[in-house]
């Protein structure tokens, strides 16, 4: 069957249980999801692949929703070879984790690839997302390697950040880096997880149900190397927080995060 058949149908099954927003309807049934997923990508099913989780349509679907971005706002379709394009005004989206970089390519094909930022921790996974971002046409998105917590502060503020990746809190950093006006969607949580909209002060503003991340890892936990055995990152704001562990993240009850997954 022709892709554009297969993502029309994976869309129209997505619409029948999902509330999904307009334009990210659009952008799944335009965006070539084979360019990102080797394995049946057009099945709603996550896939393992390059110590990366890469998201089923339907949770994708749920991401872009709850970040509410308007395509009004942006500058789709942008041509990447046009730089007067560069500094018009529009909305900016930070994705934390890009993954493979498909839910990248989506916001690309919503707002124009001058206004989608993607960072991951893993170098790999950047290399992996600017490839498949290219072969699918929207090379112009920035890709590149950083803490995600820490965010891309040279391209801030944002209007919004999308966190694919389960935090306690939302971290100081990208909160700093919110437009006065923004919006930071994240899975927020442990073990237990809700899909929540988070404004500028880090109050919650709306939550869209349960969710089941990994947790936003910190540095020496990239690809092949396990996550340690905590519920908070160790940020610099937590580093003089009292406690025997405080300065080395450990002092959580152990949480069985395959366990918590695998009730996705």
């Amino acid at each position: 069957m022709d892709p554009g058949d297969l993502r029309g149908e994976m869309v129209d099954s997505l619409e029948e249980r999902l509330s999904v927003d307009k334009a990210v309807a659009l952008a799944m049934r335009s965006v070539p999801r084979q360019e990102f997923v080797d394995d049946a990508p057009y099945n709603n099913s996550a896939e393992e692949t390059a110590g990366t989780t890469v998201l089923a349509p339907d949770m994708v679907a749920r991401l872009l929703t709850a970040l509410d971005v308007d395509p009004a706002d942006g500058d789709a379709p942008a041509d990447p070879s046009d730089d007067s394009a560069s500094d018009d005004a529009g909305s900016d989206v930070l994705v934390v984790g890009a993954g493979v970089g498909y839910t990248a390519a989506l916001l690309a094909e919503i707002l124009g690839e001058r206004r989608v930022h993607a960072v991951d921790i893993d170098r790999r996974l950047v290399y992996a997302a600017r490839s498949n971002l290219a072969s699918a046409g929207y090379g112009g998105v920035l890709v590149d390697a950083r803490d995600g917590a820490s965010g891309l502060p040279e391209y801030a503020p944002f209007d919004r950040i999308l966190v694919e990746a389960a935090a306690i809190s939302p971290p100081r950093a990208l909160l700093e880096q919110l437009s006065p006006d923004g919006r930071l969607v994240l899975p927020l949580g442990g073990p237990d997880q809700t899909l929540a909209a988070v404004g500028g002060d880090g109050d919650v503003i709306d939550r869209h149900g349960p969710v089941a991340f990994k947790p936003l890892l910190v540095d020496g936990e990239q690809h092949g190397r396990p996550a340690r055995n905590r519920t908070v990152r160790e940020d610099t704001e937590r580093q003089e927080d009292e406690g025997y562990f405080a300065k080395t993240g450990w002092e959580q009850e152990w949480i069985d995060w395959d366990e918590q997954l695998r009730r996705r």
